[in-house]
């Protein structure tokens, strides 16, 4: 029976053990779909995903630290810290059973993050509108100044700056404005965490070359952050991967097109 919400939810502490900086919800009870949300979104971005792949899956949508419903926990502000939270609420929650992982954007540079620290726990690996190499120059600086942004004036002049890029020119009106709610509902201290993050993150690109599960790069054909050609390099890196560009999309391609994104996602889980 596939589940019309939620069947476990869990926010700050789970059953009682230590308390955990991660919300999350886990729909149903089959082999398990791990989806890591964009910057600076929650996990709430996945619920067209969350309701059309649980007919075959379990579907796990977590909060990364600080955003959502999750803790903000300053401490453990990198990737790889990020990483191994999410390893440890996989293990809390299905012991040491491998799951197919799923990253779009900063969630791709957290899956690619766990794929190098715990590889044992992949099944298979889906990387979305992501890229596996760390900041350039310029894009360090671009991080900085977004940093001081938020400092001073909140999140909402940040969302104002992102939205063109984040999706393309054509983009449904509902799309843009739940993206933008989702943006606004963020804590300036878990966006100034999540930019130092992906700031200094290490070069994941020799990463690619150690995974050795099936793969699958996503991208929107018009997505301006991370390129097609990012995809490219990514799929060619990799030991067995597809890759799907979604025409007209642009870097939130499961917002702006979720039957494309979902057809990829199935498509690829009946190769498993």
């Amino acid at each position: 029976m596939v589940s019309q919400g939620p069947l476990l939810r869990y926010s700050i502490s789970m059953n009682g053990i230590a308390p955990s900086p991660l919300a999350w919800d886990l729909f149903d009870e089959r082999p398990i779909l791990v989806l890591i949300h964009a910057f600076p979104f929650d996990r709430r971005m996945w619920r067209r995903q969350a309701e059309e792949l649980s007919e075959s899956m379990r579907i796990l949508t977590l909060d990364l630290p600080g955003f959502g419903e999750s803790s903000d926990v300053t401490a453990q502000s990198s990737l790889d810290a990020w990483a191994d939270l999410v390893e440890t609420a996989l293990g809390r929650l299905i012991g040491d059973e491998p799951a197919v992982l799923c990253g779009l954007s900063m969630g791709g540079y957290v899956a690619l993050r766990l794929a190098a620290r715990h590889p044992e726990r992949l099944e298979a690996l889906i990387l979305a509108d992501t890229r596996a190499g760390s900041d350039s120059p310029e894009g360090t600086e671009a991080r900085n100044r977004a940093i001081t942004e938020v400092r001073f004036n909140g999140v909402a002049p940040l969302a104002e700056q992102l939205l063109p890029v984040l999706l393309s020119p054509d983009a449904d009106p509902e799309a843009v404005a739940f993206a933008r709610e989702l943006i606004l509902d963020q804590e300036p201290a878990a966006v100034i965490n999540a930019l130092e993050a992906m700031r200094d993150r290490p070069d994941s690109t020799p990463v690619l070359e150690e995974i050795h599960v099936p793969a699958l790069v996503i991208v929107g054909g018009d997505d301006e952050l991370t390129p097609p050609a990012e995809a490219e390099a990514m799929a060619r890196r990799l030991a067995d991967a597809w890759l799907v560009k979604i025409p007209g999309t642009g870097h939130l391609s499961n917002i702006e097109a979720p039957v494309p994104f979902n057809m990829a996602i199935k498509g690829f889980l009946e190769t498993l």
